[in-house]
This record gives C-alpha cells, sequence and structure tokens, in this order.
C-alpha cells in the first residue's frame, strides 16, 4: 500500500519511549471521492515506532461497492518491508521483482523492498468486503540496501488455551514462523471467545503493540477498543489479555527498539534529506520512462497502465525532529 497523503509528514523515527499508552487512530483516505478510508495508528509523532514496526493502517470491513475497494497503482519503496494480512477479500499484487500474487486471508505476503522497488495493489473482482491491515517495518541501516524481494507464507493455526493464535513473524506461544526479518520482529493473529483470558510469555527485550481489529481487549488493566493499538514498552517478560462479552481479534506487534533515527517521508526511509529527494528524483525519472530494468526500481509489470507520482517536497528541509 502506498502513502497516498499529498502532504506527508517528514517523520524523524527514535528518542525517548513513552509509558504504557493507548494509541487512538486518525482516518485517511486512499485517493478521491469515493476512497477506501484506513485508520493509522503508527506512524503519529508521540508513537513513530514499536520495535521496526513503523506504519500500521487498518481498514474495513468496507463493502468495495461503496468504497471502490483497494485500488492502488504503481508505486516506490525504500528501506522497509511491507506486510499485507487480510481478514475479509482478496487482493492482486504485482513488483517489479516479477512477483505476481493474490493476498488472502489468514495468509501473510511480505515484500522487502531494500534499495528500492515498486507494486500495485488492487481488490479483486470477486471481493464484496475488503476488511485488513497493512504493516511497514524498518530496514536496519546495515540491511538498507539489500535486493527487493517476495515472500509468502500461511501460517498454521495452533489453540492455545482456547485461542486461535496465527504467528506469521518471529515466535510465540510454541509456533514460529520461517519468513525472514532484518531486525527481531513479531506479527501474530489472535482470535478470542467472549471474556476469555490469556497469558502469553514474551520477550522481555521487545516492545509490543495490540492492535484491536474487533471487540475489546484489556491488557495489563487497560482496555482498547476495535481501531486502537495499545502500547507497552520494553519490561514485562508476559501479556495478559481479557476479551470483551463479545469476543475479540487482534494483532500483536512487537520487536526490539529500533535503536535508530531514520527519516520517513511519502512511502521511502532513508538517513538524510538528501538521501530521500535522490529517491523522490530517481522515482519520477524512472516513472517518466515506464521503468527501468537498471534503475533503482526495476522494470514496471506489462500489467501496468498507471503509477502513483511521488508528492512535491516540503518547501523546509527535511531535518530531524526530536
Amino acid at each position: 500500500m502506498s502513502n497516498v497523503e499529498v502532504a506527508p509528514e517528514e517523520l524523524v523515527c527514535g528518542g525517548d519511549r513513552a509509558a504504557v499508552e493507548l494509541v487512538q487512530p486518525r482516518d485517511v483516505p486512499l485517493g478521491g471521492p469515493r476512497a477506501m478510508t484506513v485508520r493509522r495508528t503508527l506512524p503519529r509523532r508521540a508513537r513513530s515506532l514499536i520495535g521496526a514496526w513503523c506504519f500500521v493502517d487498518h481498514y474495513g470491513p468496507n463493502r468495495v461497492a461503496d468504497t471502490g475497494g483497494m485500488n492502488v497503482p504503481g508505486h516506490p519503496h525504500t528501506g522497509l518491508q511491507t506486510v499485507s494480512w487480510l481478514f475479509e477479500g482478496e487482493i492482486e499484487h504485482r513488483d517489479t521483482t516479477g512477483a505476481h500474487a493474490v493476498v488472502r486471508p489468514g495468509e501473510l505476503n511480505l515484500m522487502t523492498a531494500g534499495h528500492g522497488i515498486a507494486h500495485s495493489e488492487f481488490s479483486t473482482p470477486d471481493t464484496d468486503v475488503l476488511h485488513g491491515v497493512q504493516l511497514w517495518a524498518v530496514l536496519p541501516s546495515a540491511h538498507r540496501g539489500i535486493d527487493p524481494a517476495f515472500e509468502h507464507y500461511a501460517p498454521p493455526r495452533a489453540e492455545v488455551d482456547g485461542c486461535a493464535v496465527r504467528v506469521f513473524l518471529g515466535s510465540l506461544a510454541g509456533a514460529t514462523s520461517p519468513v525472514p526479518t532484518w531486525s527481531p520482529l513479531l506479527g501474530a493473529e489472535i482470535v478470542l471467545p467472549e471474556g476469555a483470558r490469556l497469558t502469553l510469555p514474551v520477550d522481555a527485550g521487545f516492545e509490543h503493540g495490540v492492535l484491536v481489529d474487533t471487540g475489546s481487549v484489556t491488557v495489563h488493566a487497560t482496555t482498547a477498543v476495535s481501531g486502537e493499538l495499545l502500547y507497552l514498552p520494553p519490561g514485562p517478560g508476559s501479556l495478559q489479555v481479557r476479551a470483551g462479552e463479545a469476543g475479540a481479534r487482534l494483532l500483536l506487534l512487537g520487536g526490539e527498539p529500533l535503536g535508530e533515527r531514520i527519516v520517513m517521508w511519502w512511502n521511502f526511509i532513508g538517513a538524510s534529506h538528501e538521501e530521500i529527494a535522490g529517491y523522490r528524483e530517481q522515482w519520477q525519472a524512472e516513472r517518466a520512462a515506464g521503468g527501468a530494468a537498471d534503475g533503482r526500481f526495476g522494470p514496471f509489470p506489462q500489467a501496468w497502465d498507471a503509477t502513483l507520482p511521488a508528492p512535491p517536497l516540503p518547501n523546509a528541509r527535511l531535518t530531524p525532529r526530536e
């Protein structure tokens, strides 16, 4: 998914970390007047990272006939990995590595941008309702220039104390995903019956985020409802979760604190104004040429008939914000 804001904020991630907190989402439309709206909880000025997770969009359930569904033409990324995870519907993915895949509920699609990639995402013609999340994770500086790649994985469903758990990245409750990441990460879907209580051992060195999809969830005496994200700093070696009366579905995200300052603007992650401006200039040039096999972002798929232009850079120089 692209960040389609016409004037994306420059964000410098890192610095001091607050105590346990609830993060409220803000609505971001993906396109024109019939745009599908996503609820974004990361990044925010007060909370830009959870481990290496730097972007959390939650959307649906939306009727495609009303919103137009997912309709994001070719667009670029650098310096990150993207995770597509669906609860309902299907999305067709194409990228400049040659990957062509359909994103389905309960299956992980992980795209590594590395030094540069471009991809498109469209809900399939048979999709009536679209409901899912799009997540981004920063690549550490030592690995930011790796080759782009695409991974698909269908994690098995495990039952833990009467709750359904699917681990799509990292390790949890005895399950481990085989999909590689470039910093220690955790990603899992957990479905709890009404009133269920679940205690999970977690890495005490990780930050964690609990994104509530449906119902309400209480974690360590703090309650979050659908669309909200609960942030937990490193320290606890276990996580106690209780579902509300209607049950709940959530995503548990975690990771070691990144320990780096990064600039994120539009779909690019870099270390400086010059780096971000260079990525933008290269994308605009390759877009005008219809793609380039030897370019940063690779050859465009033949199926593409449109790509997204990069928004203008802000008038001020992209500089770190505290």
